[in-house]
Order: structure tokens, then C-alpha cells, then sequence
């Protein structure tokens, strides 16, 4: 089979013009699925910042004031090696989910792939009618039907990307902060008016016009499943084996023609404007909509459903069915191990970090004969929404530790707070010239944290 149709992309025609796709609206059982995941989708999205945990929002992205919350728990810069264990185990688990699974977030899960086709389309189907309608509106001269169907959707179009980028602004500045932009005076709030401005115009510019070909042009992930999918991973794939050679329908069958009637309607549904039947391509974003369309063209002429289905390609060529395989259950496995080990990182840190600094330009002190003392700097983050009273202690080495000023270092809630103290050694427990010592933070009776240093002594 020749495969010129890999050489161009459908929305772009020869002449390196924009090709608009009108797909018709979908529906079948697995477009209800996608439905009922999307509205849990929505409402999870737009509440999110309204939900709090601990007093904290559920989620916050502050990357101005590098605070950033994560199901309630407060994360600071000096998290920031999470983040990049997290982010490090993400791109692994990206791997081997497309390696197992091949595009099924895109299709399922991906925000792009939601807001266009189960909200902003939709908008576009109720407002300018189904695919036919669409293009015969786009062709026909401008009259006052035009003029109140295109102002009535892009009106539609920029409110709800409005209302997307204010959410999304909340999820980077807060509720509270928002409100206060958009209820505060213009002159006050120039910046986050700005903010507003440039997110609404962005989201209204993609969902109206760039649609697509964010998929297929910006979203590197499309260009990656042409390395990290092999045959035996998870597409929706046409059955070429079962419906080859096609043939247009007839009530009399004719044995020498595949279950393919030739009928487009797989075509037509597909918001990206590709053909399935030719194979696993870029621009497929697994929505599924091809699948429902075969389907009820199956069922409608009395042929076996699942001419077009999620596959392997192994399994379309050897006829088999899908199924959990050896190599499916270990990436599972590592798909599983992955995600725990993420959890585990982000619910088991220390509810106090820091650092301890000792004293630039100074080396030691002698307390009289027997004991040596260094002076330190300690910074603290509270992690945790209340204030903290925390004590200094020294346990993996004989001595004592002195806290200049006060007897506790008080902490107040998500904020920082700093001290400065002596380490002080008695002379036979220094054999070296530098020790490793570790200060261990306790809020009462209760162990916080531990930070590393050093203590340096007279050498040996």
C-alpha cells in the first residue's frame, strides 16, 4: 500500500494553506463514556481551586513566590529535588504507558483533546448545526443568519476561554488573589488584568482557530509515539485482515469483498481528518470516534462490530484478540511502581527542612581545655499550616548544642524562620578534621526533621 498520505498532513492543503476540518458529531457507546468522563472532568477542573485541604488550597502553582501546594501539602524551592525525582519518573511513566497503551490520555484525558471536542465542538454543532451545515454556513455569503450564528459562537468561544484562563490563573495565584484582581481598582491590578487578558486571548485563539493542529504541530508527544510504539501496543486500529478488499455495500454480499463498506464515516467523524484505515498515524489522538461511527455502520448492514477497535498490530495481523499480555502485566507492573514511589515521595517528606551554615570566616573555639565549640546559622521552612516551637538537638555525637537568643526557634506557619547556635564537642570526640555531624529538628517530643553539617576542629 502506498503511503503518500504520510508525506502531508490533513489540514494543511498543497499549498501550505489551512484546510478546515468539518467532522461530523460523533455518537456511540464509547462517545458516551468520553461524555460522562469529561463532565467529571469539568466539574473537577472548575471547582478545584474552591476546594481546600488543611486549610490549603488543593492545588497551587505559585511560581512567582515558588510556592506551590500539591493536595493540600506546601512545597518550597528546597522541595525542588522531588520535583525533579517526580518529574524525572513522570517522563518514564509517559514511556511506558505509550509503549503499553499507545495514545489512549490523548483521547481520554488530555485537556486539549476535552475542552475541543466535548465542549467548544459542541458549542459549534449547537450554534452552526453538524459538519454539512458548518461548511455550507463558512461558503455562503455574509447575511444576518451568518452574522448571528458566527458572533453568537465566537461570543460563546471567548467567554469560556475567558472562564478557562481565570481558572487557570487561580490554580497559579489563588482564589483569593483573583478575586482581588478582578474586585480591586484597574490602576492596582495592571498585571494580573494583563494575565487575564493575554490567558483569555490564547485559550479563545486555540479552541477557535488553532484547534487541531496543536496536536499535530505544537504537542511533542504525537511525534514521540513514532519511537515508543512497536506492534504490540494499544491503538484504535482498522482490522485490514477482516475488512480488505472494501467494497460499497449490497444486499446480496459479495464473498470475494472484506466487511469494509467503503462508507468514509470513519473519516468524517475524525476531528484531526485522517483516514484510520491507513494505519496508525500522527495525527490520530485515539478519540474514538471512528470506532463508534464503523460500528453503527456495522450494525445498520448486519456485519460483526469492531472493524475498527482498540488493537495491537501483532494481534490485527495474527487475528487474535486483546488481551493482557506477559509484556502488558510487567509494564502495568512498573506502570503501578512508579506511580506509588511519586506518592510516596510527596506524603513522606519532612513537615520542617533547612539549612545550616557555619559562620563564613570562622574556623573553631576553645572551650577551655577540654571542649570545642563551631557557631552555626540555621534557616527553616514550615511546611505545615501552623506555628512551630522546634528545639535543636544533637544525638549521633557527645555534646550539646547552645541556641543563641532563645531556647526554641519559633516557626510560624508556611513561612521561614532562622537561628543562630553552637555546636560544642568535647576534644576527645573530634578525630578528624572535619565531622559529620546531624542536627535533628523536634517540635516538643516529636522528631521534625534532620539537617546535615559539619564540624570542624584543630587537626590531628
Amino acid at each position: 500500500m502506498e503511503e503518500t498520505f504520510r508525506d502531508s498532513l490533513a489540514t494543511v492543503d498543497r499549498q501550505g494553506k489551512r484546510s478546515w476540518i468539518y467532522s461530523q458529531k460523533p455518537k456511540g457507546k464509547l462517545y458516551n463514556a468520553r461524555s460522562i468522563l469529561s463532565f467529571l472532568y469539568f466539574l473537577a477542573f472548575f471547582a478545584g481551586p474552591f476546594i481546600q485541604l488543611n486549610g490549603r488550597p488543593l492545588f497551587l502553582f505559585n511560581v512567582v513566590e515558588g510556592r506551590f501546594i500539591l493536595f493540600g501539602a506546601i512545597f518550597w524551592p528546597q522541595d525542588f529535588f522531588i520535583f525533579g525525582l517526580a518529574m524525572l519518573a513522570f517522563i518514564v511513566f509517559i514511556v511506558v504507558f505509550t509503549m503499553a497503551f499507545g495514545r489512549l490520555f490523548c483521547g481520554w484525558a488530555c485537556p486539549q483533546t476535552i475542552f475541543m471536542e466535548m465542549l467548544f465542538r459542541r458549542i459549534e454543532y449547537w450554534v452552526e448545526g453538524d459538519a454539512a451545515a458548518q461548511k455550507a454556513l463558512n461558503n455562503a455569503s455574509w447575511n444576518t443568519e451568518k452574522i448571528l450564528k458566527k458572533t453568537s459562537k465566537h461570543v460563546l468561544f471567548y467567554v469560556l476561554s475567558f472562564l478557562i484562563a481565570n481558572t487557570f490563573l487561580a490554580y497559579v495565584i489563588g482564589v483569593d488573589s483573583l478575586l482581588e484582581i478582578i474586585t480591586g481598582p484597574v490602576a492596582a491590578h495592571t498585571g494580573g488584568l494583563a494575565s487575564m487578558i493575554i490567558f483569555s486571548g490564547v485559550f479563545y485563539g486555540v479552541f477557535a482557530f488553532f484547534r487541531e493542529q496543536v496536536c499535530t504541530v505544537v504537542c511533542p508527544y504525537g511525534r514521540l509515539q513514532g519511537v515508543l510504539l512497536d506492534r504490540d501496543s494499544v491503538v484504535v486500529a482498522y482490522d485490514y485482515t477482516r475488512g480488505e478488499p472494501r467494497g460499497h455495500f449490497k444486499k446480496h454480499a459479495d464473498n470475494n469483498l472484506g466487511d469494509c463498506i467503503d462508507c468514509h464515516q470513519c473519516v468524517k467523524v475524525c476531528p484531526t481528518g485522517i483516514d484510520i484505515r491507513n494505519g496508525t498515524q500522527l495525527e490520530c489522538v485515539n478519540c474514538t470516534a471512528c470506532i463508534d461511527a464503523c460500528n453503527f455502520m456495522m450494525e445498520k448492514t448486519g456485519r460483526p462490530l469492531h472493524l475498527i477497535r482498540y488493537a495491537s498490530e501483532n494481534g490485527i495481523a495474527n487475528k487474535q484478540p486483546l488481551r493482557f499480555t506477559t509484556r502488558f502485566r510487567l509494564y502495568s507492573a512498573i506502570l503501578v511502581i512508579l506511580l506509588t514511589a511519586i506518592t510516596w515521595m510527596l506524603i513522606s517528606r519532612e513537615p520542617v527542612s533547612g539549612t545550616i551554615i557555619r559562620t563564613a570566616g570562622m574556623l573553631y573555639h576553645e572551650r577551655g581545655a577540654d571542649s570545642i565549640s563551631n557557631l552555626y546559622q540555621i534557616k527553616l521552612v514550615n511546611k505545615t499550616a501552623r506555628n512551630i516551637l522546634l528545639d535543636l538537638r544533637l544525638e549521633d555525637a557527645p555534646g550539646r548544642v547552645e541556641l543563641l537568643g532563645h531556647q526554641q526557634i519559633d516557626v510560624k506557619g508556611e513561612q521561614q524562620g532562622e537561628g543562630i547556635f553552637f555546636v560544642v564537642l568535647p576534644r576527645t570526640a573530634i578525630k578528624k578534621r572535619k565531622t559529620a555531624l546531624h542536627i535533628t529538628l523536634y517540635a516538643g517530643d516529636k522528631k521534625t526533621g534532620t539537617i546535615s553539617t559539619t564540624f570542624l576542629g584543630p587537626a590531628q
